[in-house]
């Protein structure tokens, strides 16, 4: 399918706007809803940063750093799309999914309303959304599709080296 990245980027916009429209609708701040005991709580909760509630309060440097971001990765995806590394444009689609759907939020309201909250034993994970995962994964993709395309490259000289070697030793006269 053409541009299937654009259309896990729509998807996992539209996931995370549902989602993060609910839980700011039909939840007050603050308010949790057990999905399996303790360990997994669906949690009204706002972040005014970015990961890990680091930067606080840095809305212009959000938006412009998106904004950036945003254009990178279109470019790059536009860039690769005839590639076949679908590790890396499916990747990039759920970056910028992600990114798209908190940057909303900033744009518009200032925070990201976050609501995925897990607990392992007494340390508490901190509060993330569905853009934040797929960010998160998409990274993870990349991340994979530089490691295989690395060793491919490494295997490629390899045998481009022995291939080399052997047509040396072949034309050698006796």
């Amino acid at each position: 399918m053409r541009f299937y990245y654009y259309w896990i980027a729509v998807i996992v916009f539209a996931i995370d706007y549902i989602t993060k429209k609910i839980v700011a609708t039909k939840m007050e701040l603050y308010d949790q809803i057990s999905v399996i005991g303790n360990f997994f709580l669906i949690t009204s909760h706002r972040n005014r940063g970015a990961a890990f509630s680091i930067l606080q309060d840095q809305r212009f440097f959000f938006i412009v750093i998106t904004i950036l971001i945003v254009a990178g990765i279109i470019w790059y995806a536009h860039t690769n799309r005839n590639s076949g590394k679908v590790w890396l444009l499916t990747g990039l689609g759920l970056v910028l999914g992600g990114a798209l759907g908190n940057f909303l939020d900033r744009a518009l309201y200032g925070e990201v309303v976050d609501f995925l909250m897990f607990n392992f034993g007494s340390y508490t994970f901190p509060i993330f959304n569905v853009a934040d995962s797929g960010i998160c994964v998409g990274v993870a993709l990349i991340l994979i599709d530089t490691l295989i395309s690395a060793k491919n490259e490494k295997s490629d000289k390899a045998s481009q080296g022995e291939d080399k070697e052997t047509n040396e030793h072949e034309q050698q006269p006796v």
